[in-house]
C-alpha cells in the first residue's frame, strides 16, 4: 500500500514539473487553431490582432507547427501593435522570433523595428531567408498590458512569426535599474553542450533557450583555446532556487586543460552598459590534492581581474551552483574573455554556463498618452486604439505628435468617421494641440471649453449637429486663425471677440446663430483687410499653378512613350537617347573643356577630362574610346539608367553628348578623386584619410547602393562597385559612379542570368561561376572595399599578401578568422580609431564576401552596421577628447562575487581597445 502511495506521489509531481506555468502565452503569429507543440507548450492564434495578413511559408528542414505561419503587416508609416495582458509588478521574459521565409516571394529581405510600448527595441535586419531571427527582453511590468509593436519599415514588410511570454517568480533578474532599463538579452550560453540544440522548456521551468556552445556563429564563441574539453555528470546540481540555470545546463561544461579558457564573441546592442553573471558548479571528482583556482581577464580591466574563484570552496561544497557577476559593467561589441588558472592550481578553469544581458533605457513615452486614452474611451470603436504610445516610436496614424524628447500631441484627424455623442471634453486638456478636425461627424451637443489649448490654431467643427452658443472663449485662444463651425444647429449671437480677430471664421448653416441684432448671410468673415488680401493671393496663385500644373500634363500626355519611360528610350538600332537628359553639343564639350585639354581619369570606357561650363559649372566629360556597338549599347546603357535615378549619393548625371560619331558622358565634377587615389594611391602622401572619414565614406557609398537595389523600380544591380568609382566631391563626401555595366532587375525574378562583367578583385566569385547576377553580388564587392578601408590594400597584389595570397579577401580572412585584426590594420592610421568599431566593419566585411549569395547581408544591413560603428567611433573621440557626457562618467560598475565583497567607487570600468586584442586570449 506504501508503495503504490509512493508510486501516486512520484506521478503527481511529474506531471507538475511538466505543466506549463502560469502566466506563460505563446502565440503563433498567423496560425488559425490553438495545439500544443512537442515539448508540452501551449499555443494560440493571433487572430485577436485586428490587422496585418496570415500567410503560410515552407521552409526546408523546419518543421515545427508555429514556423510554418506568420502575420505580415504593410510597409507603411503606422505601427502594428500586439497586446498583452500581465501583472504589475512582475518580471517577465518577452520573446519574438522571424522567420521570413520568402513568405512575399521578393527576396527582398525586411528591415523593420520593434517596439515595447514607447521604447524601441530593436531593429530587426533579416539577412537570410531560411535562419530565425530571435530578439528577447527582460522587463519588469508597470501596467496591466503591454504593447508589442512592429513600424519603420526600411525594406520589405513587417512579419512576426511568434510571440512569447514568460512569467517569472520572485526577485529573478532583479536590478537596482529596472524601473529605468529593460535587460535585452545579448547571450545565454551553455557551455560543454551535447548537442547544438538548446535547452529550453520543460528543463528551464520558464522557458529559457540556453544557446548551446556548439553552435558556430560569424564571430560568436571563436577563438578557443587549445586543450579546451567538454565535460559532463550525471549526478544532480544543487541550483539553490529554480529562477538559476537549470541542472541540465549545469550538468555539462569546459575545461581548460592547459590551464585556460579563451572565447571571443560578438554582443547584439553593444558597446554599453550590461549585467553579466558566470556559473560554475565543480563536476569533475578531484583528487586528493587537486585544486582548482582561476581568475577571470578582461584586457584593460585589471580590477575585474583580482577576484580569484575556487568552484567548490565558493559554492561551499561540489555539485553546487556559484553564480559571480556583475550588475553595471560596460562591454565592448566585440567581447574578448579568459579564464586562467592560479600558480598555485593543480587544474585548469572550469565554466558552465553564462548569461550577458544588455541595459536599454525606457523610454517614457508621450505626455499625453493618459488624455488620449480617456478620449478613446468615450467612442464605442475600439478602432481608435492602436496600441503602445500614442505618439512613440511612430504616432498613431489619426494624429500628429512633437518631435520634443516627452512628445505632445499637435494634430488630431478625425474627420468623416462616423462619430457621435458629446465632443470629449478632455480634448481641452491636450495643451500642445495645434489643429483639431472632428469634421463631418454626428457630434452633439455643446461646443468645449478649449481655454486649455493655447497652441490650438485650426479648429474644425464643420457639419455635425452641435448645438448650444458659440463659446465666447474661443476669442482668447491667441494663435487662432481658423474656426470653421457651418452646418450644425448652434444659436445666439457671434461673440464680437471673434469678429474682431485676425480670423478665417466659417458660422454659416447655422440658422439660429447671427451676427449682433440681426442674421447674418455673411459665409466667411476675415477679421482684418491684410488677411482678405492673402486669400485673394492665395486663391489666385493657386488657380495659376493648377492651370499651368493641367497644361504640363496635356503636354507630356502628347510626348511619345519612350520619352515618359526612361528604361525603354533607346532603340534597338542603337540610336541616340531621346530628349529625357539635356543633350549637349560638341562645341559646347570643346568649349568647356578648352579642346579636351586637362585629363583627369580613365578606364574601360574611356578617358574623362575637365570642363567649365559657360555658367561656371565645373564639369568631367567621359568620352567613349570605342563607337564598336558593345560601346554604344554601354553608353546608351548609361544614359537610361543616369536619366532615372537621383540620390545624393551617386554622381549627378548632367547630359550627354552624341555626334560626329563621337559619344560622350556628363556629370558634375568631383574635386578630390576617386576614393582608391586616398587609400593606396597618389593622394596618400598628401593626407591620410581617418579610420572616421573611411566610416563616412562607406556610410555615402551604402546609402547610393542602397537607393540602386531598393528605391528603384526596377532595382539596378550596379554590377562594378570598386574604390575607383566611389568619387569624393570637395567635402570630402562620397558618391557611387560609372553605370556602364549596371543591370536591371527583372521584378519576381531572383537573378538576372548576364554575361560576366566586372573588375577582377571585386567580381563576385559566384556571379562568374554561374552568370546568374543579383544584388548580392553588389555586396561582395562592397564588401572588398571594406577591406580596403581598413587595410589601405588594392583588392589584387602580388606582393603584399604574401606568397600564398594574391587578393585582399584570403589575406583579411586569414587574419579576421584568427583573431588578429590588428595584422590588416593600415598603419597610416596609427592606432587613431576605437578597436569595436573596426571589429564591426571586419566583420561585416567577411559576411558580405561569403562564397554564396545567400549567405551574404543586404547592403540595408550593411549600412546599419557601419552607421553603428560610426556612432562608436564619436563616442571614443569624445571620449578621447575629455568632452564625452556619457551617463559612464558617473557611473560605477556593481560586482556581485559571492562571499567577495570587491565593489566600491574606485573600481569604475570602462572598455578600452585592448579589451578586444587577441593578444590577450
Amino acid at each position: 500500500m506504501d508503495a503504490k502511495l509512493l508510486l501516486l506521489l512520484l506521478l503527481f509531481l511529474f506531471d507538475v514539473s511538466f505543466a506549463q506555468m502560469p502566466g506563460f502565452v505563446s502565440l503563433d503569429c498567423g496560425g488559425q487553431e490553438s495545439f500544443t507543440d512537442d515539448i508540452g507548450l501551449e499555443w494560440d492564434p493571433d487572430t485577436q490582432v485586428r490587422f496585418g495578413e496570415a500567410i503560410n511559408i515552407s521552409v526546408a528542414n523546419e518543421t515545427r507547427k508555429q514556423y510554418m505561419t506568420l502575420r505580415h503587416f504593410p510597409a507603411d508609416s503606422r505601427k502594428y501593435c500586439y497586446s498583452l495582458n500581465v501583472t504589475s509588478r512582475t518580471r517577465y521574459l518577452l520573446r519574438a522570433t522571424f522567420l521570413y521565409g520568402n513568405f512575399d516571394n521578393n527576396n527582398v529581405y525586411p528591415k523593420f523595428d520593434i517596439s515595447l510600448g514607447a521604447t524601441h527595441w530593436a531593429t530587426i535586419v533579416i539577412s537570410d531567408a531560411n535562419t530565425i531571427e530571435v530578439r528577447e527582453l527582460i522587463f519588469l511590468a508597470s501596467t496591466p498590458t503591454v504593447s508589442v509593436c512592429l513600424s519603420n519599415a526600411t525594406t520589405g514588410q513587417p512579419f512576426i512569426s511568434t510571440l512569447e511570454l514568460r512569467q517569472f517568480n520572485g526577485s529573478v533578474y532583479y536590478t537596482q535599474f529596472e524601473d529605468q532599463f529593460y535587460l535585452s538579452v545579448s547571450a545565454r550560453i551553455n557551455f560543454g553542450a551535447d548537442s547544438e540544440a538548446p535547452v529550453r522548456y520543460p528543463d528551464d521551468p520558464f522557458d529559457r533557450m540556453w544557446e548551446s556552445d556548439s553552435v558556430r556563429k560569424a564571430n560568436y564563441l571563436v577563438d578557443v583555446a587549445a586543450g579546451t574539453e567538454k565535460v559532463s555528470t550525471k549526478l544532480p546540481i544543487d541550483v539553490d532556487r529554480d529562477e538559476r540555470p537549470p541542472p541540465k545546463v549545469m550538468q555539462t561544461a569546459v575545461v581548460g586543460r592547459n590551464g585556460s579558457l579563451t572565447y571571443r564573441l560578438n554582443l547584439d546592442g553593444f558597446p554599453g552598459f550590461g549585467w553579466a553573471v558566470t556559473y560554475f558548479a565543480e563536476i569533475e571528482d578531484l583528487g586528493p590534492t587537486d585544486t582548482r583556482k582561476f581568475r577571470l581577464v578582461l584586457p584593460g580591466m585589471p580590477e575585474i581581474s583580482k577576484a580569484v574563484v575556487n568552484i567548490e570552496e565558493n559554492a561551499q561544497g561540489k555539485y553546487r551552483l556559484y553564480e559571480p557577476g556583475f550588475t553595471n559593467l560596460t562591454l565592448p561589441f566585440v567581447l574578448s574573455f579568459r579564464f586562467g588558472k592560479t600558480s598555485d592550481s593543480s587544474l585548469g578553469p572550469l565554466l558552465n554556463a553564462m548569461e550577458i544581458n544588455k541595459y536599454l533605457e525606457k523610454s517614457d513615452g508621450s505626455l499625453d498618452g493618459a488624455v488620449v486614452a480617456s478620449v478613446i474611451s468615450k467612442f464605442s470603436s475600439s478602432d481608435w486604439d492602436e496600441g503602445g504610445d500614442p505618439c512613440l516610436p511612430v504616432p498613431w496614424s489619426w494624429l500628429q505628435c512633437n518631435s520634443d524628447p516627452q512628445p505632445r500631441i499637435i494634430k488630431i484627424s478625425l474627420s468623416k468617421q462616423n462619430l457621435s455623442g458629446n465632443i470629449p471634453t478632455d480634448l481641452a486638456k491636450l495643451s500642445g494641440l495645434v489643429e483639431l478636425w472632428l469634421d463631418g461627424n454626428s457630434f452633439v451637443g455643446p461646443i468645449p471649453d478649449f481655454t486649455g489649448c493655447m497652441d490650438l490654431k485650426i479648429l474644425h467643427l464643420e457639419n455635425n449637429q452641435l448645438t448650444g452658443e458659440l463659446p465666447s472663449s474661443l476669442a482668447s485662444l491667441p494663435n487662432l486663425r481658423e474656426l470653421y463651425v457651418q452646418n450644425n444647429m448652434l444659436s445666439g449671437t457671434v461673440p464680437s471677440g471673434l469678429l474682431s480677430k485676425n480670423l478665417v471664421l466659417d458660422y454659416s448653416g447655422n440658422i439660429n446663430l447671427h451676427e449682433g441684432g440681426k442674421r447674418n448671410h455673411v459665409y466667411i468673415i476675415v477679421g482684418s483687410v491684410i488677411g482678405a488680401v492673402v486669400l485673394l493671393l492665395a486663391t489666385v496663385v493657386s488657380c495659376y499653378f493648377l492651370h499651368k500644373g493641367r497644361r504640363r500634363y496635356h503636354e507630356q500626355a502628347d510626348l511619345p512613350e519612350e520619352s515618359l519611360a526612361v528604361q525603354r528610350f533607346v532603340s534597338s538600332k542603337g540610336d541616340a537617347p531621346k530628349e529625357t537628359a539635356h543633350c549637349f553639343s560638341v562645341n559646347e564639350i570643346v568649349q568647356a573643356t578648352k579642346d579636351f585639354e586637362r585629363k583627369i581619369g580613365s578606364g574601360g570606357f574611356g578617358v574623362v577630362y575637365y570642363g567649365k561650363l559657360n555658367d561656371g559649372k565645373e564639369i568631367a566629360v567621359k568620352v567613349l574610346t570605342s563607337n564598336s556597338f558593345q560601346g554604344r549599347r554601354e553608353f546608351a546603357n548609361e544614359v537610361t539608367l543616369l536619366s532615372r535615378i537621383h540620390h545624393r549619393n551617386l554622381v549627378q548625371f548632367l547630359g550627354y553628348c552624341q555626334e560626329q560619331d563621337r559619344s560622350m558622358l556628363i556629370y558634375e565634377f568631383m574635386h578630390n578623386g576617386t576614393l582608391k587615389e586616398h587609400l593606396y594611391g597618389p593622394l596618400t602622401r598628401e593626407k591620410t584619410i581617418s579610420w572616421i572619414k573611411r566610416l563616412e565614406i562607406a556610410e555615402d557609398a551604402a546609402r547610393g547602393i542602397e537607393y540602386l537595389h531598393t528605391g528603384c523600380i526596377p532595382a539596378i544591380i550596379h554590377r562594378d562597385l570598386k574604390s575607383s568609382n566611389i568619387l569624393l566631391d570637395r567635402h570630402m563626401k562620397a558618391k557611387v559612379s560609372d553605370f556602364g555595366l549596371s543591370k536591371l532587375a527583372v521584378d519576381g525574378v531572383s537573378h538576372v542570368s548576364s554575361i560576366v562583367r566586372g573588375t577582377v578583385g571585386y567580381l563576385d566569385p559566384e556571379y562568374y561561376i554561374s552568370q546568374q547576377l543579383t544584388d548580392k553580388s553588389d555586396v561582395y564587392s562592397f564588401g572588398v572595399i571594406l577591406l580596403e578601408l581598413i587595410s589601405g590594400q588594392e583588392a589584387i597584389s602580388n606582393v603584399n599578401f604574401g606568397a600564398n595570397c594574391r587578393n585582399i579577401v584570403q589575406w583579411a580572412k586569414l587574419h579576421i578568422e584568427s583573431g588578429d585584426i590588428q595584422g590588416i590594420i593600415d598603419p597610416s592610421l596609427r592606432n587613431e580609431y576605437d578597436i569595436q568599431s573596426m571589429w564591426k566593419i571586419a566583420e561585416k566585411a567577411l559576411m558580405c564576401v561569403q562564397p554564396h549569395g545567400h549567405l551574404r547581408p543586404s547592403i540595408s544591413e550593411v549600412l546599419k552596421e557601419i552607421q553603428d560603428s560610426i556612432l562608436i567611433e564619436r563616442e571614443a573621440n569624445a571620449t578621447r577628447e575629455g568632452n564625452s557626457d556619457d551617463m559612464s562618467r558617473n557611473s560605477v560598475h556593481s560586482l556581485n562575487m559571492g562571499s567577495l565583497d570587491l565593489c566600491g567607487n574606485e573600481n569604475y570600468v570602462s572598455f578600452d581597445e585592448s579589451i578586444a586584442r587577441p593578444t590577450a586570449r
